[in-house]
C-alpha cells in the first residue's frame, strides 16, 4: 500500500484532516471531496452560530413550540441525549448561555439555568415546553461528523483511513493501524489507533469552555484526558464528560467500553481499562 491521500478542509472552527488509503489516487479525490460536502452540509445543520440552521432556529424557539427537523441533527440530538443519560447529566448540550457567558469571559454570574427542550422520541422533531435553553453542539458535533465520514467513504470504497476534526478528536478505521502521540505539558505518549476514535479534552485548550451542569463542581481531577472508544461520537461526548468527573464517578467508566489516558505530574497513564 503507497503512502496515504492527504486532504484537508475548514469546518466547524478547526481543520479537518482525512488521510486515505487506497491504491486509486482518483478514487481517493473523489470520496474525499463527497466527504467535504457532507462535511459542510452537517456543519450548516448542526452549528449554533449559522443563522437559519437547526440548531440555530431550536435556540430561537419559544414556549409551546414543536420544530421538524432534519434526519442529521434528529440523530445527533438523540445521540447526545444517551450520552446525557448515560454520564448521569454531565453531558448536556443544552448549555449554550452559559457556554458562551465563559468563552467571551463576560462579567458578573453565568446565566441561571432555565427553560426545557425536549426531543420527540417518535418522529424527527423538537418540542420547546419551557423557553431559556440554547443548544450548543460542540461536545458532539466534530465526533458524529467523523462518524458520518467514516459511513460515507466505506460506501465510496474506502477501505482504510484515518479521520481527524482538529487535534480534539481522531477516527481510525481499515486494516492498518495509525500512530498517534497524546501530548501533555510535559509529556508525551505513542500509541496505535486501529478501528477505534480518541477524542481529548483539557484545561489547556478547551477546559475554560468545559462547564458543568452541577452546582458542586470546582475542581478538575486531571489536566488532561484521552478518551478512545469505537465510535467518534461518544469519545467526543464522554471525553467532555469525563473532565467533570469525580473519582468515584471515574471508576466506573471502564463498564460502558471506554480506555481513558490521563495527564499525571509524572507523566500520561492509562486510567481505566474497558472494552477495545
Amino acid at each position: 500500500m503507497s503512502e496515504p491521500h492527504l486532504f484537508k478542509h475548514e469546518a466547524m472552527k478547526t481543520i479537518f484532516t482525512f488521510r486515505i488509503l487506497h491504491d486509486d489516487a482518483k478514487l481517493a479525490s473523489d470520496a474525499a471531496h463527497a466527504s467535504i460536502t457532507l462535511l459542510d452540509e452537517i456543519e450548516n445543520t448542526l452549528s449554533r452560530y449559522i443563522e437559519g440552521s437547526d440548531v440555530w432556529l431550536i435556540n430561537q424557539m419559544q414556549a409551546n413550540e414543536t420544530r421538524f427537523l432534519s434526519e442529521c441533527c434528529y440523530e445527533c440530538l438523540r445521540l447526545a441525549l444517551s450520552a446525557h443519560v448515560e454520564t448521569g447529566g454531565l453531558f448536556d448540550i443544552t448549555l449554550g448561555k452559559q457556554i458562551e457567558h465563559q468563552k467571551n469571559d463576560q462579567e458578573g454570574a453565568p446565566p441561571a439555568l432555565s427553560g426545557q427542550l425536549m426531543v420527540d422520541p417518535d418522529k424527527p422533531a423538537i418540542h420547546c415546553t419551557e423557553a431559556g435553553r440554547e443548544i450548543d453542539l460542540g461536545g458532539i458535533g466534530k465526533g458524529y461528523a467523523l462518524d458520518q465520514i467514516q459511513n460515507l467513504m466505506q460506501e465510496w470504497g474506502i477501505e482504510g483511513a484515518l479521520l481527524s476534526a482538529g487535534g480534539s478528536t481522531q477516527l481510525a478505521f481499515g486494516p492498518a493501524s495509525w500512530k498517534i502521540e497524546l501530548k501533555g505539558d510535559h509529556s508525551t505518549l505513542s500509541l496505535d489507533l486501529k478501528n477505534q476514535s480518541l477524542s481529548a479534552s483539557g484545561t489547556g485548550v478547551q477546559g475554560s469552555h468545559i462547564i458543568s451542569p452541577r452546582d458542586d463542581h470546582s475542581d478538575y481531577q486531571y489536566a488532561r484526558i484521552w478518551c478512545i472508544h469505537a465510535t467518534a461520537t461518544l469519545a467526543d461526548a464522554w471525553s467532555t464528560a469525563i473532565m467533570l468527573m469525580n473519582a468515584a464517578e471515574l471508576s466506573e467508566v471502564s463498564s460502558h467500553g471506554f480506555k481513558i489516558y490521563c495527564e499525571k505530574e509524572d507523566g500520561i497513564d492509562l486510567l481505566q481499562f474497558g472494552s477495545d
